[in-house]
């Protein structure tokens, strides 16, 4: 993990509000279905190479309240949603390994490492996100606070 500090920048795609209970049951999980619709309608319709985002943002409260969840591009749409992320401190977590199953443990490894007494950075819970560099390797930002 390192620390960085980012830029803003808008992420175009599609969005569903959840929280972390949902989609622990396959009956109310609704990202798995949304990334279902981007990879099949929105992904072959972007330039070759264009990264995917998943971003969380719009928190209620924390790991335990909604939020949004937006799988996207930087490729400018109108017609899809769009979300900024906000610019600010980050911890950047590598998540290599098959998808989705890597993603899946390395929240599980942040959620553990924010729990720690002994954690000396805060999450911000403004705008968290995930970059998928290739089909096994994803870096998973998360916001903290200053």
């Amino acid at each position: 993990m390192k620390k960085m500090t980012q830029e803003s920048k808008t992420i175009y795609g599609l969005k569903v509000r959840t929280k972390n209970e949902d989609e622990m049951n396959p009956q109310t999980a609704k990202i798995g279905k949304m990334w279902g619709e981007y990879f099949s309608s929105i992904a072959p319709t972007l330039p070759q190479g264009t990264e995917a985002y998943g971003v969380y943002a719009n928190y209620e409260s924390d790991a335990f309240g909604e939020f949004d969840v937006f799988a996207g591009s930087v490729v400018e749409n109108a017609t899809l949603e769009k979300v900024t992320l906000e610019a600010g401190n980050y911890l950047c977590f590598k998540a290599d390994g098959e998808l989705p199953q890597a993603v899946i443990d390395t929240w599980g490894e942040i959620w553990a490492y924010f729990a720690d007494e002994n954690c000396k950075e805060k999450r911000a819970f403004t705008t968290d996100y995930e970059l998928y560099l290739s089909e096994s390797k994803t870096v998973i930002y998360i916001a903290i606070k200053d």
